[in-house]
């Protein structure tokens, strides 16, 4: 009998094994890496085997072990804080891949910006296509990446914007509130609960699981 793989759960360690949960069009593969416990996300579209990385944060040499021999068509960076784009020049001289990052951050990332994403671009990859939500607050620019799956529930990549238990860091209460401001209008104003959400650190959680804290995580203000 061959072996079973293992149910996604979403649960990544640094230098553990990638975490595979496979849709109907699409694949995605979650790696942690670095020193602040980056999660990297392999998205594979399953008609074409075509291939973009979200965030190269770091340890290149994973990340082209989990990348192997399938076309990386480009890298989607969440947001300009170093940690996020660490290993993206080594990735994109490996493969040839081209940069996607917000618009608003490109001038914080020291790799060339092929592709500048704003509020609604989309990115397709064969027969995947992914939509831009930016947000700002965490940094100017700060963005995540949304898959309608047309079989299932929405998959948010949501880099530093949203974690299970609040929305990301920032530095003035005026980014405070342009952060969560986005987050409640363009995630639990606009999207179901049974959306998944997978941040740039950590586990992940779902929309519904977060929905009830909005108005604990304003009070507080982070």
């Amino acid at each position: 009998m061959g072996s079973m793989v293992p149910m996604y759960i979403g649960d990544t360690t640094v230098g553990g094994p990638a975490q595979i949960r496979k849709l109907p069009q699409l694949t995605i593969s979650k790696i942690s890496v670095g020193s602040f416990n980056n999660n990297s996300y392999l998205l594979r579209c399953t008609n074409t085997g075509m291939q973009v990385l979200i965030d190269a944060a770091a340890e290149p040499d994973r990340l082209l072990t989990l990348i192997g021999h399938g076309e990386l068509m480009g890298v989607l960076t969440t947001h300009g804080h170093p940690d996020h784009w660490g290993a993206l020049a080594e990735v994109i001289n490996a493969t040839g891949a081209r940069s996607y990052a917000p618009a608003a951050d490109v001038t914080m990332i020291s790799v060339n910006t092929d592709h500048a994403l704003r509020q609604g671009s989309t990115v397709t990859f064969g027969a995947v296509t992914v939509q831009v939500i930016t947000t700002g607050g965490h940094t100017p620019g700060a963005s995540m990446f949304i898959y309608q799956d047309p079989f299932g529930h929405g998959h948010l990549f949501s880099g530093d914007c949203l974690f299970p238990g609040g929305v990301g860091k920032t530095s003035t209460p005026e980014d405070f509130s342009t952060l969560f401001s986005a987050v409640q209008s363009q995630v639990f104003d606009a999207l179901p609960d049974t959306t998944w959400v997978y941040p740039g650190h950590g586990a992940d959680t779902h929309v519904g699981k977060e929905r009830g804290s909005l108005g604990e995580w304003l009070d507080r203000g982070w």
